[in-house]
């Protein structure tokens, strides 16, 4: 699915702060890697924020180890409707998000396992679009956060989220 106008305008925001940062501690915006969630919404975001920074839209890669969380069968239904279609799961998921794995889906445990592999494979700081479950099991291996807890963390839209060792910074 595409982005929308306010997912466009996130996009471009983002690209703003960026911007502002990167003159603000003197870094080239060329002195980064970028990297993107294949998933659509994703890279449509970072072609904004690119493009905001000056830089080409499509100088960027994608990585599949940056894609949202896996949901399987529960793809494309609210919690809500889920209480009401699965609600035994729905109780165990609540009782513990770290290790549960909706039907066919994954944990954020198992999102852990593929967002280390891709964070150890850094040669450079990046500039990376992604999703909440991963930015969730990326504050949880870098110990900003309890296992436990991290899924239970609110990731917004339209931020900028800078991760320097076991700190997180938001800017918005």
């Amino acid at each position: 699915m595409p982005l929308n106008a306010r997912g466009r305008a996130q996009g471009d925001h983002c690209g703003e702060i960026l911007r502002d940062l990167f003159a603000r501690d003197n870094r080239d915006p060329n002195s980064l890697d970028y990297v993107s969630s294949p998933l659509r919404r994703a890279s449509e975001t970072m072609e904004l924020l690119r493009t905001a920074l000056g830089l080409a839209g499509d100088g960027y890669r994608c990585d599949a180890r940056l894609a949202e969380i896996a949901f399987g069968e529960w793809e494309g239904f609210t919690i809500a409707q889920l209480h009401e279609r699965d609600p035994a799961r729905i109780a165990q998921r609540e009782h513990d998000k770290w290790h549960f794995v909706p039907p066919g889906g994954e944990s954020y445990e198992m999102v852990s396992v593929r967002i280390r592999d891709w964070y150890e494979s850094l040669a450079r700081d990046t500039v990376v679009t992604a999703h909440g479950g991963t930015a969730r099991g990326l504050i949880a291996i870098l110990g900003i956060a309890k296992p436990a807890a991290a899924p239970l963390l609110d990731i917004e839209q339209g931020m900028i989220y800078m991760f320097e060792g076991e700190t997180l910074t938001r800017y918005s």
